[in-house]
């Protein structure tokens, strides 16, 4: 038999693909979306007035000196300052000859003086009836400051709104004990008295919950009321075996002393033995 032969295939050969460089292509960056505009806000009015209060007493109405002696520190003596409407100093040694005083009146314990008036800010100012001079008669109102004031007061109570929401009760019954807050009430009674605290002293109830001797003082407390200790003849002692923990000076309250107690080196050892029993207890 012939061998068979394969015959090439007609047509044109086909092309080689030609090969692609790459040195000189630059990838394009992403492009950045574009910046979302800044509110825009006016700028707060600074010619608002000076708010003076009273501090004490002065009722529907309060006349303040209207002229008096002090010392001035620029020039090194005494001089009388006296508030006069029509003149540019407050000084009397630099007013004219027609200089006339008139009355400063606080009513319903305030005084509203407008930057219009800067012989007058400058005569409360200067006064040594004011606070910021050592006075005890009136102060200025810083606006700044008050609502710094109750920003902050603000946030300190939702700090301790969320801690009491967020925390277990069994972590809460220390404090609420510390705060002569009833803890055989139910669970939602509880955390209500709670923020009814926070809310009326904020910064008292959250120095307290960061507390230490707030855990130990409720141990302490729940030991006597589970009789785990008792008072003797001015001491503190275990109820089973009647060995002194520590004494109780005369005049003083004795769950403070054994939470004080409990809080040194000398008395860890007692603290961890009430958590145990307590521990046993429940």
């Amino acid at each position: 038999m012939e061998q068979q032969v394969n015959a090439p295939r007609r047509g044109r050969p086909a092309k080689a693909k030609p090969s692609v460089d790459t040195t000189d292509v630059v990838e394009k960056p992403a492009s950045k979306a574009p910046a979302k505009p800044k509110i825009k806000r006016k700028a707060p009015k600074t010619n608002v007035p000076n708010v003076y209060n009273v501090i004490n007493g002065g009722g529907m109405y309060f006349k303040l000196r209207s002229r008096t002696i002090v010392f001035d520190e620029e020039v090194g003596y005494t001089r009388e300052l006296r508030y006069c409407p029509s003149e540019k100093s407050v000084w009397s040694d630099e007013q004219s000859e027609k200089a006339r005083v008139s009355a400063v009146i606080f009513r319903d314990k305030t005084l509203v003086v407008p930057q219009s008036q800067p012989n007058l800010i400058e005569y409360l100012e200067r006064h040594p009836d004011n606070v910021a001079n050592g006075g005890r008669e009136f102060k200025l109102l810083n606006e700044a400051e008050n609502i710094e004031d109750e920003v902050n007061t603000e946030f300190i109570i939702h700090d301790a709104i969320s801690m009491v929401k967020s925390r277990p009760l069994d972590e809460l019954l220390p404090l609420a004990m510390a705060l002569n807050i009833d803890v055989n009430k139910d669970n939602l009674s509880i955390k209500r008295d709670l923020i009814r605290y926070a809310k009326s002293h904020p910064k008292n109830f959250m120095e307290m919950s960061r507390n230490p001797l707030v855990e130990a003082r409720g141990y302490v407390s729940q030991a006597y009321d589970f009789d785990i200790i008792r008072e003797a003849k001015g001491a503190v002692v275990w109820s089973d075996t009647g060995k002194m923990i520590c004494s109780v000076p005369v005049g003083q309250n004795k769950i403070d002393v054994v939470t004080r107690f409990v809080m040194t080196d000398q008395g860890s050892s007692v603290l961890a033995e009430i958590e145990r029993q307590l521990a046993e207890i429940a």
